[in-house]
């Protein structure tokens, strides 16, 4: 299982008991861009059931799970994301950055947790890193960002090396 995987269903895990701690079911919408064959999807809903298991969340015991898959056709998003506020789901797990936009523009009330593959503070997601606000949290690697400080280290590391080669 993949780390950041892992992290988001840990983060949405902490979100569903303080949004829904009134009903014995716990209600959380999945909004991809994608299906469900897609070739992260099955990963990552093991990561997300296993980090709400391991928090006492089990599909079809005490969690219900409404997906919402666009098909590739990301017009479609904006109408699930508002059928998913409809339904009134406690939190939406939005993987990628059109779905991300989607639950965004739908909602400054329901917790979003996102995974994406753009800097969330230029989206216009949160204000900073530091001080995110609003109702929207998640995962990002930041890798083209944090580049720059990765030579750094490694310059630190080994100071004489004169050439660096990256596959």
């Amino acid at each position: 299982m993949r780390r950041r995987d892992f992290t988001v269903g840990l983060l949405l895990a902490l979100a569903v008991p303080t949004a829904r701690a009134e009903q014995s079911v716990a209600a959380i919408g999945y909004l991809s861009g994608g299906s469900r064959e897609s070739d992260n999807i099955p990963a990552r809903l093991v990561a997300l059931r296993q980090g709400l298991r391991e928090l006492g969340y089990v599909e079809g015991q005490n969690l219900e799970v409404e997906y919402r898959w666009a098909q590739d056709q990301y017009e479609r998003l904006p109408a699930l994301a508002a059928d998913l506020v409809r339904r009134q789901v406690s939190v939406i797990v939005a993987p990628g950055a059109p779905a991300a936009i989607a639950a965004h523009t739908a909602t400054s009330r329901i917790p979003i947790v996102f995974n994406l593959g753009i800097d969330p503070v230029r989206a216009g997601f949160v204000a900073s890193f530091n001080q995110p606000g609003g109702n929207i949290t998640g995962v990002e690697l930041l890798t083209t960002e944090l580049a720059g400080k990765r030579l750094d280290l490694l310059h630190e590391l080994l100071p004489s090396a004169a050439v660096v080669a990256l596959l």
